[in-house]
């Protein structure tokens, strides 16, 4: 079903493009060419997908960094 969705999009594009200059289809082509281009050069790598922590720090040095940037404010707001 989703692909038949999917063709009616296109068919209905290729309607409302037809009628342009072939300059203008051709740099078309060249876009949704590198478009495709594009999708098949990502990174694969399994932790890319759970954005994986990067970081030359060692756990002890990010502790410490954690506790420094810590701000205590003891005023209560009202409502």
């Amino acid at each position: 079903m989703q692909t038949a969705i999917e063709n009616r999009k296109a068919e209905n594009y290729f309607q409302f493009m037809r009628n342009w200059d072939n300059e203008s289809k051709k740099y078309l082509i060249i876009k949704l060419t590198q478009s495709i281009g594009i999708e098949t050069e990502k990174d694969r790598n399994f932790s890319s997908c759970f954005g994986a922590w990067v970081d030359d720090r060692t756990a002890d040095e990010i502790i410490e960094d954690l506790h420094a940037d810590r701000v205590n404010n003891q005023e209560i707001e009202e409502f």
